[in-house]
């Protein structure tokens, strides 16, 4: 399986982990050799709900019996789509009250960008320096990381840097700008917060000179922080607001939502403004669907709070130097990124499952699903504890 895998599926890195899986359920990941491996990442926080969930298994089965694709997006009124669209609309702050649904996180960046560009007739984007928004060529255009952008370029005009948190950057966004883009906790940077009302300044910059703000929600968002969306947090509500990941509780969808009012403008002048295929298929909105009744009925979300606590309280080792991140998102910094990466490694040995940050190389990312247990959280900390106090004994 691992021979064929490496021949015949395009890979992305020079050393895939290349574990071979038998099946997932809840918080665990099994081989083909029957070993079970406690998931800390959750699919890089995809997996919300843990893995196999029966309400997501039960919609999707359903929904499949019912049917599957039978239009472009847009065309035929479906029930799952409609139903996902308005708990949203329900569960998100005005005007945020109508949603896109796309195939992807990074799909939904690129029709935020088109909406901005369309809402305000301009072509200037700001982005932060660090940001990641995905891989295709708009979200590529707006990624704060210049060695990975070069080799594809040249990528869209008018897109140009800020610093994340910095308020005389601010200073550049004027009337000739059609939005600024931001992740409102930084993900790939190293899970970095706004601080000092850093949204709200540049919300009210954007108000003044006409331009919107995009925030992209699609790690944050559904439950991962404690609140339904990050952005709750910090005072501020977007123009457009991007979601993707633990939205579908592991099947792949995004969406962007704003008002009625900016998202009219993708139906005319021109028609099909946005169009995808396979955006709203009623199989995926099915389990996005039940994912997110779940997370509001079992208040897993308010939960996430106090498993951060126990979290911090677990691992307490002199070789962690920061504990960055809120609710179940999480980042564990180590003094250099070659310790990270043993860590890492032999925590995958032992049958922890834990992974990178993309700019962070110090860091670990601890991502669980939010449905992981106690005694979970407690087992897999211990393994990591165990693994660094190795490290530490043997640096001395």
């Amino acid at each position: 399986m691992k021979n064929d895998f490496l021949k015949y599926q395009a890979q992305t890195t020079p050393h895939p982990l290349g574990m071979e899986v038998s099946h997932a359920k809840g918080s665990y990941i099994y081989d083909t050799q029957g070993n079970a491996h406690l998931d800390f990442v959750a699919g890089v926080s995809a997996c919300t709900l843990g893995h196999s969930h029966p309400a997501i298994v039960k919609a999707v089965e359903e929904q499949m019996q019912k049917y599957a694709h039978v239009m472009v997006y847009g065309e035929y009124a479906q029930g799952p789509a409609i139903e996902l669209c308005k708990l949203l609309a329900n569960l998100l702050p005005q005007p945020l009250d109508t949603t896109y649904l796309v195939n992807s996180g990074t799909e939904a960046i690129e029709g935020a960008l088109k909406l901005a560009r369309r809402a305000t007739g301009r072509k200037e984007i700001f982005y932060a320096h660090h940001a990641y928004h995905g891989n295709t060529m708009g979200s590529l255009s707006v990624m704060g990381f210049e060695e990975r952008k070069k080799p594809f370029g040249p990528l869209i005009p008018e897109c140009y840097p800020i610093t994340f948190n910095c308020e005389t950057c601010l200073d550049q966004i004027t009337s000739h700008t059609a939005a600024v883009i931001l992740e409102t906790i930084q993900g790939g940077a190293g899970f970095i917060f706004p601080e000092n009302d850093y949204l709200q300044k540049v919300k009210a910059k954007c108000k003044d000179v006409g331009a919107l703000l995009i925030l992209d929600e699609i790690q944050p968002g559904f439950g991962r922080t404690g609140k339904f969306f990050g952005f709750e947090h910090f005072g501020v509500v977007p123009d457009i607001l991007v979601m993707g990941k633990g939205m579908g509780g592991g099947l792949p969808i995004g969406a962007f939502t704003a008002s009625q009012e900016l998202m009219s403008l993708l139906k005319d002048n021109p028609k099909l403004g946005h169009i995808t295929t396979f955006g709203g298929n009623p199989v995926i909105a099915a389990a996005a669907l039940a994912t997110t009744k779940e997370l509001i009925r079992d208040e897993l979300i308010s939960a996430t709070l106090q498993k951060e606590k126990l979290f911090r309280s677990q691992l307490n080792h002199p070789l962690i130097k920061e504990i960055r991140g809120k609710g179940l998102m999480l980042a564990i910094l180590l003094e250099t990124p070659e310790l990270t990466s043993e860590v890492i490694m032999e925590c995958k040995s032992r049958g922890l499952i834990l992974f990178w940050l993309l700019f962070e190389p110090r860091a670990i990312r601890i991502t669980p699903p939010l449905t992981i247990s106690d005694e979970e959280i407690k087992k897999g900390c211990a393994i990591l504890t165990e693994v660094l106090e190795e490290k530490s004994f043997k640096n001395k």
